[in-house]
């Protein structure tokens, strides 16, 4: 093939077509944890979610539920994947062998939130949220009914491997997507680049900007005790029972239980099994739907 602008624009349609096939064809999972939330500039803030919503009944003047002045920001940050086609390649016909890892490219680039937040999903016990606490913690602040601070937990402590139960039917999610740029295909694909002239190299890569964090802790119960339907109704029972400021019921309901592949035989045994092993009807069957993740295999 010779190397000339129409066949460089073909070449740059034809990986362009099998990169965004890859990409929209790609399964992601992190959507069922998270919200995806648009972004405008540098960085979101998101103090907003120390107010949840209530309603109240109007008597004398409005009541302004003001922002919070210390927020919680998420920075978004630059990601790329780039990709070296070898000029003799192109001289000789080989392009063929690079149409996978085009492919592959989409793909990585469509699983690549869901590395963000899953890795945040298993780093929760650490790292910490917008109320300043680990986003799993015994000691998140909440105000009871007479304003005072008490602390509130959304995790059980022991020595297991964590499994994660989430309220995940509502508008605002235990997660947080931010997308500041969706990933566009680029190239450095002029004969007269200092990467064809140095490395006879043509290069086509994927860059955007996006980033992850945490969002309602309130929606999300973390457990490193033993799975079994005990365990997996007492974190039920605590979700449920989660209140907000001034003692509002948050009606918390845990939809989804999230769980690495080490611990899926122990989840259908709590969620699919009709008898438990003592010969007893199951109370805990289908109360959620279970996601088997492969990316908290480590966690």
């Amino acid at each position: 093939m010779q190397i000339n602008e129409g066949n460089l624009e073909g070449l740059f349609t034809a990986f362009n077509t099998i990169f965004n096939g890859a990409l929209e064809s790609a399964t992601s999972t992190h959507s069922r944890v998270s919200m995806t939330v648009p972004s405008t500039t540098r960085e979101n803030d998101y103090r907003w979610m120390r107010k949840l919503p209530r309603v109240r009944e109007w008597l004398g003047d409005r009541v302004i539920q003001n922002l919070e002045s210390q927020g919680y920001r998420i920075l978004n940050r630059d990601f790329e994947h780039t990709i070296g086609v070898d000029r003799n390649d192109i001289l000789d016909d080989q392009i063929g062998v690079y149409n996978p890892l085009f492919a592959e490219q989409g793909r990585a680039v469509a699983e690549h939130p869901d590395e963000l937040i899953w890795g945040l999903c298993a780093a929760g016990f650490d790292e910490v949220g917008f109320d300043g606490q680990p986003f799993f913690d015994t000691d998140h602040p909440v105000l009871d009914e007479d304003g005072t601070e008490i602390s509130v937990s959304n995790m059980t402590a022991g020595s297991g491997t964590p499994w994660f139960l989430f309220d995940t039917s509502r508008a605002i999610r235990p997660f947080i997507h931010q997308t500041r740029m969706a990933p566009q295909f680029v190239a450095l694909d002029n004969p007269r680049d200092q990467n064809v002239f140095h490395k006879k190299e043509f290069l086509y890569g994927v860059d955007g900007r996006w980033n992850a964090g945490y969002g309602l802790w309130q929606l999300a119960h973390g457990s490193k005790a033993a799975l079994n339907a005990e365990a997996y109704m007492a974190a039920r029972a605590a979700m449920q029972g989660m209140r907000g400021d001034h003692g509002r019921p948050l009606r918390v309901r845990p939809t989804l239980l999230v769980v690495p592949p080490s611990l899926e035989k122990a989840a259908l045994e709590v969620l699919k099994a009709e008898r438990d092993a003592a010969g007893a009807s199951n109370v805990a069957m289908g109360l959620s739907e279970l996601h088997v993740e492969q990316l908290l295999a480590a966690a």
